[in-house]
């Protein structure tokens, strides 16, 4: 018995257009996650594309064959973005719509009224692309998130080499060779396909959950404003640092930094500009740290620092590169950007407790602010003054 092309074409129509409606209204409209709105995209993309297919034979071919063609390929390319905001942000999207574009268009020059296979090179190369920085992203995502997108990604792995395969027959023999046609034919494509969508099912919605759990989780451990750690969640991370750096005999500085006069940006220009001069603060701090530094909103303008391994007059070199970054972003701003003072205390290798420390930077803090701010202040100089004060 021959399977019919156009009969698999429906019923995968039919698979995937349920999955679309279930996915849309039962995980979509619930989580609001990245995830489900790429896959949802792609779910679509899929279906509109593969239905385009069915008009091939009749006088509709000249548009819907292009039109198929990048349609997948879109489609492909959502099943990425989709992966990769588990991990990171989306992808740019001139990433996204420059393969079905450029599909689309070498489909079109491709004599498509005749053609069945116009721009298939082009076609299958992109979807071999897609499928397998796809199967990439869902491969190495983090440990936080559960198994359960390994069906997934192996699924996308499969589909990979499925159409790595399809492009290497396709350029040396052609789309009509028997190999071709037995095992990376349109029937072949539409069995694995409606399979991988049927493993995806499984897992959508719960990678779609386990993303708006994550997101819940960032949202409480980050500052709005500045994107940086808040206050809570800083000093909680802080504190784990510093017994992992006395375990370690290792030493770290802690800094407190403070925009000066920052009531007068509020003042004079209101208060989207002082959110700006934050903003601007934040961006300078982690253009200047390392990866390894933490960096928190501490209150108001007021922002803490904590810098394994570092000494007190590398920090100090630290705040000063902190606050050149600042500068150079002044031409960007409108309302004059604050000078900023710091408080620097450094933890030594032996145990350090942060309230002892924080404490300690404040009141370096403070001295910087009464010797006329837009300057760092080492806790331990200040510790040898007051010390010398007293003889």
């Amino acid at each position: 018995m021959v399977l019919d092309t156009s009969t698999l074409r429906v019923s995968l129509a039919v698979v995937t257009l349920t999955l679309l409606f279930l996915f849309f209204f039962i995980t979509y409209r619930k989580t609001r996650s990245a995830y489900s709105a790429w896959w949802c995209s792609a779910l679509l993309l899929f279906l509109t594309g593969s239905a385009s297919y069915l008009l091939d034979g009749t006088v509709h071919q000249e548009w819907a064959n292009p039109l198929g063609n990048t349609l997948l390929v879109g489609g492909a390319g959502a099943m990425w973005a989709g992966a990769r905001s588990l991990r990171y942000t989306s992808p740019k999207i001139w990433y996204l719509i420059a393969g079905p574009v450029l599909t689309g268009l070498v489909s079109i020059f491709d004599s498509p009224a005749t053609n069945n296979w116009s721009g298939g090179p082009v076609m299958l190369g992109f979807m071999a692309l897609m499928l397998g920085l796809s199967s990439r992203e869902l491969f190495l995502l983090e440990v936080d998130y559960s198994r359960v997108h390994r069906p997934l990604a192996y699924g996308s792995a499969l589909l990979t080499v499925f159409y790595v395969g399809r492009l290497v027959v396709f350029l040396l023999q052609g789309p009509n060779s028997p190999v071709f046609e037995t095992y990376f034919g349109s029937v072949v494509t539409t069995i694995l396909t409606t399979m991988v969508l049927v493993v995806a099912s499984f897992t959508m919605v719960e990678l779609s959950n386990e993303q708006l759990t994550r997101d819940l989780r960032s949202r409480a451990t980050m500052d709005g404003l500045t994107g940086l750690l808040n206050r809570t969640a800083f000093m909680d991370l802080a504190a784990e640092e510093l017994r992992r750096l006395s375990n370690a005999r290792t030493p770290a500085a802690l800094v407190l930094a403070d925009l000066d006069h920052f009531k007068t940006v509020n003042d004079r220009y209101g208060h989207a500009a002082g959110d700006v001069a934050l903003q601007a603060f934040a961006e300078a701090c982690t253009e200047s740290v390392r990866s390894t530094d933490l960096v928190g909103r501490y209150g108001g303008e007021e922002f803490i620092l904590l810098l394994p391994g570092v000494s007190p007059e590398r920090a100090e070199d630290m705040t000063a590169a902190i606050s050149r970054r600042l500068q150079e972003k002044q031409p960007r701003v409108e309302a004059r950007l604050p000078t900023v003072s710091y408080g620097i205390t450094a933890t030594g290798t032996g145990r350090a407790d942060l309230k002892a420390l924080v404490e300690c930077a404040d009141a370096a803090l403070y001295r910087a602010k009464t010797q006329g701010r837009d300057q760092s202040v080492l806790a331990a100089t200040l510790r040898e003054e007051e010390t010398a004060g007293t003889v």
